[in-house]
């Protein structure tokens, strides 16, 4: 089924269109409150590039995790430019911080938990123990979102 919305790294034109639907749903401020629009300059053309993403909260801050890995192209227009904008109902301009592999797996775990479709790209299990999320942390970048 994931193959239909993820290739390479990319998504497909259904997971396009998924994607975009969603973000208008985000967007709009409806629930779930962890699902947010994040607007990011592209490291390229400099142009707005929007996706859908979850935030899980841990200790207090909010986070954002590509399930896609380092492949990922929000991550690295986030690397490029780690200045951009949150949308869920508002709009919030934030700056996106890296966190060291060493610290990510709590942040890891909760996302598995809340992301249903996430999920299905990571290799461990919601309920595993947190080293099982030490062993992949470095493979999946986290940021925690700061306000700008």
């Amino acid at each position: 089924m994931m193959r239909r919305f993820y290739r390479d790294w990319r998504p497909t034109r259904l997971a396009r269109i998924v994607n975009r639907l969603y973000g208008w749903y985000s967007a709009a401020g409806l629930p779930p409150r962890y699902m947010v629009v994040l607007k990011v300059r592209g490291r390229t053309s400099g142009l707005l590039r929007t996706t859908v993403v979850v935030t899980p909260e841990h200790a207090g801050h909010r986070y954002l995790v590509s399930m896609l890995g380092e492949g990922s192209g929000w991550v690295k227009n986030v690397r490029a430019n780690p200045e951009a904008q949150i949308r869920h109902g508002r709009q919030r301009n934030v700056r996106l911080v890296e966190v060291p592999p060493a610290d990510r797996a709590p942040v890891l775990k909760e996302y598995v938990r809340i992301a249903s479709s996430g999920r299905l790209h990571f290799p461990v299990e919601p309920d595993a123990p947190i080293c099982e999320f030490e062993a992949i942390a470095d493979r999946y970048p986290v940021f925690r979102i700061d306000p700008r």
